[in-house]
């Protein structure tokens, strides 16, 4: 049975359990999760020290000529010294501040008093300070038994700086997965092979698999080729057992020819959850988990089992989706979602009738992203057949096109999921600033007829716990349907928590200020508790709309009954339409197609156009799908299109 990419990803994600913590040095802690919080032994800096170099002086002296009676610089206390009333100390950046003093004045607010005579050196201070003018107090930076760091951070370059100033050089981790990588089948020979034979191709699949793993910063252990036997393949998963992996990756041997066995074997061998997956490319995606008790152990450890399609392209785009974020769980991660990005297709890219389709891409920042503004532009590798893995080559995140066949137009604004280094397409912004303003931004598009705004709402988005699905879904459903909505445009999104006021906010900014003719809001329509977008909704509208949610009910009946539990609210606020959205991304392209036929026709009322052309009712023998209302009404009647005020 074939399931989607999200409940495929949450299978994987649920198996994936955290591995035991070990003690590490230091310098083998990059990549790492921390298994502990980390304090201060004590404080930074130990002692006040200058933040300048200059002179270490006593405020209440003022401007004047002193005498300079100790040296402080880093690393040398001045210890003895006292500076009082009428004496100065030259301190230099990150100096002790000898006792005494209480205030340090930089070099360039002073002048030497240059002296033939053997005396000691003297300074004129040219202005007047404050008690505690730059010198950082002690523990100003750290105090002793701050928690410096969390359990569940991720080591980076700066976490590394962290854990040496507060002297911790063992520190304890999460264990990283060891990985085995085999290929499979029987025309698959080693890529030093130099003369091919008729049938043979060069294992290209298992070389790319361990570099994949190794820059995730697993172990890893080369399993090699197996043939197309069951008992070879059956030695080496017992070899992979022995060497104590964590993850199997295989590829091919998972599709449906006579001498596929991967997917036999995981039967007899563990429990298998899935063996496909609604996506392009990757279908024949694989995945399980054994249970090995290993001879020195009586401890029985668990294996996750992936077996990866063999078309080279299909396997590393099904690595990136799900064996990343099993890697991350098993590496003591919080969040093991990947990044995604917000991308303007430079190009027209034609998505597939039926599967969602991971395409591949290069983003990269520019100053204009074609509607005016700073952003990510997305220009697609080319050819895009599973078995071409150059289409890989220069490819650093892959686009979540929507199923459905339609051509995305230059412009459309699509989900990016981020899969190498974007350092060298990011010129002036970096990756990290993805968070929603406070005040979302509104672009410009001139003259467009119709100005849409989507407004995810959800607790785990807004705090960073997990991707916006939704809302790039709801983009690509709008511009998909740009004609059909009279040239319609989205030109804000937000993110916002599950909160009345912050909902509501946006609401009437969006309305009020923007003044933008259509607000879609994606989820918080349930009846959880902190289901609340209804709720800010109805308090914002000044019109409900009920036919709205009563079309979308319908259709969603269709597909779940729990469609009847949905607590949506729709209606009008000034010359703006507001619907309540679900929050699944498949609900809301179900919605938005059964709500196209009559919504470009209310969304001219709501901007107060009386003369807005629409068919009469026709009678049920007449009755034509919704796609076709005015040309069959036209056509039975010859009646001529008329201008009314009704609202049907």
């Amino acid at each position: 049975m074939m399931i989607g990419v999200e409940e495929a990803l949450k299978i994987v994600i649920a198996a994936s359990e955290r591995l035991e913590p070990e003690t590490l040095s230091l310098d083998q802690c990059l990549g790492k999760v921390l298994a502990q919080d980390i304090l201060a032994p004590d404080p930074l800096p130990p002692y006040p020290a200058s933040i300048k170099d200059g002179y270490a002086v006593v405020a209440a002296d003022g401007p004047g000529e002193y005498p300079v009676i100790t040296e402080s610089r880093a690393g040398n206390d001045a210890l003895g010294v006292t500076v009082t009333s009428g004496t100065v100390a030259y301190v230099t950046t990150g100096g002790p501040i000898p006792d005494g003093a209480d205030a340090v004045i930089q070099v360039e607010d002073t002048e030497e008093i240059k002296s033939d005579s053997s005396e000691s050196k003297r300074v004129r201070i040219l202005v007047q300070t404050k008690p505690g003018a730059d010198i950082r107090p002690v523990g100003c930076d750290i105090e002793k038994d701050d928690v410096v760091l969390n359990a569940g951070d991720l080591i980076g370059t700066s976490e590394i700086g962290l854990l040496a100033t507060v002297g911790v050089t063992l520190v304890k981790v999460h264990r990283t997965p060891t990985v085995g990588v085999l290929s499979t089948g029987d025309e698959l020979v080693e890529p030093t092979t130099r003369n091919l034979q008729r049938g043979q191709i060069r294992d290209s699949n298992r070389a790319m698999l361990l570099a994949a793993a190794v820059e995730q910063r697993c172990k890893v252990v080369d399993l090699g080729i197996a043939r197309d036997d069951v008992t070879e393949l059956e030695k080496i998963i017992d070899k992979a057992f022995a060497a104590g992996v964590e993850i199997i990756l295989s590829s091919g041997g998972v599709s449906m020819g006579d001498r596929d066995y991967v997917k036999p074997l995981l039967e007899r061998r563990g429990k298998m959850h899935f063996t496909k997956v609604l996506m392009k490319p990757g279908k024949p995606l694989t995945f399980a988990e054994m249970n090995v008790k290993p001879s020195q152990s009586k401890e029985v450890s668990k294996v996750l089992a992936f077996g990866l399609p063999g078309n080279p392209v299909s396997c590393l785009v099904a690595f990136h989706l799900f064996v990343v974020p099993a890697i991350r769980c098993l590496s003591g991660w919080t969040n093991p979602d990947l990044l995604r990005v917000h991308a303007c297709l430079e190009r027209p890219i034609k998505a597939d009738p039926i599967r969602p389709e991971f395409h591949r891409a290069t983003i990269k920042w520019k100053d204009n992203d074609g509607s005016g503004r700073p952003g990510f532009v997305a220009e697609s590798t080319g050819q895009q057949m599973s078995s071409r893995l150059l289409s890989m080559k220069s490819a650093n995140a892959l686009l979540e096109l929507p199923p459905g066949g339609a051509v995305l137009p230059p412009g459309t604004v699509m989900s990016a999921i981020v899969i190498s280094d974007l350092l060298n397409a990011v010129v002036k912004k970096e990756i990290a600033s993805q968070e929603t303003p406070k005040g979302p931004a509104v672009t410009d598009f001139g003259d467009c007829a119709v100005q849409v705004a989507i407004l995810t709402v959800s607790d785990t988005v807004a705090e960073g716990a997990g991707p916006d699905r939704s809302g790039p879904r709801a983009i690509a459903v709008i511009n998909s349907s740009s004609e059909k909505l009279g040239g319609a445009k989205v030109v804000a999104t937000a993110v916002v928590p599950d909160d009345i006021p912050k909902i509501k906010e946006i609401l009437r900014r969006w309305s009020d200020v923007d003044k933008i003719d259509l607000i879609l809001t994606l989820g918080g329509t349930g009846c959880t508790p902190r289901d609340v977008t209804p709720e800010a909704t109805k308090e914002v509208i000044e019109k409900e709309t009920p036919g709205l949610l009563y079309v979308m009910m319908q259709e969603s009946l269709k597909v779940t009954p729990f469609a009847m539990l949905s607590r949506s609210a729709a209606g009008i606020r000034g010359s703006t339409l507001i619907i309540n959205m679900p929050g699944n991304p498949n609900a809301v392209a179900e919605c938005m197609e059964a709500l196209l036929p009559a919504l470009k026709h209310g969304l001219k009322q709501v901007k107060g156009d009386k003369r807005e052309k629409h068919p009469r009712h026709l009678p049920h023998a007449l009755a034509a799908p919704v796609d076709t209302w005015e040309k069959s009404y036209n056509k039975a009647t010859g009646a001529e299109e008329h201008g009314c005020s009704c609202s049907h």
